[in-house]
């Protein structure tokens, strides 16, 4: 997982989990559409090792399932309980931006979680 920027510090918006729901929130995917999306959303690559490591502990806590193979390509999907997850994680990490921006004394106010359905397969 590589960051584009090069920078030195700590995000979670590299943490694989949240980038793989994330991604899959606005439809199934296969895992290179994913790590495409991915870089294209974040700025992050994740290698393969990363991606299919991060699926199969996605798949066991039941936040994405298989969807039947496409010739040799395996889509997911995000569950019910894995959209729940990624909206409490975001609203999570807004309030942490929105504590740290007043700290810090920045007074643009962080944009509002979007409430966007998300189709679940």
């Amino acid at each position: 997982m590589v960051p584009k920027t090069g920078k030195v510090g700590f995000s979670r918006q590299s943490d694989p989990t949240l980038l793989i729901l994330t991604s899959l929130s606005s439809g199934s995917k296969h895992g290179h559409a994913l790590i495409k999306d991915i870089e294209e959303i974040s700025g992050v690559r994740l290698g393969p090792g990363t991606l299919y490591g991060a699926i199969t502990r996605l798949e066991e806590q039941n936040l994405i399932k298989p969807l039947d193979p496409i010739g040799r390509r395996q889509p997911y999907a995000i569950t019910a309980t894995g959209i729940e997850v990624l909206r409490d994680t975001i609203t999570n990490l807004k309030m942490i931006a929105e504590v740290g921006s007043r700290r810090l004394g920045i007074n643009d106010k962080i944009s509002p979680v979007l409430n966007t359905k998300v189709k679940v397969l």
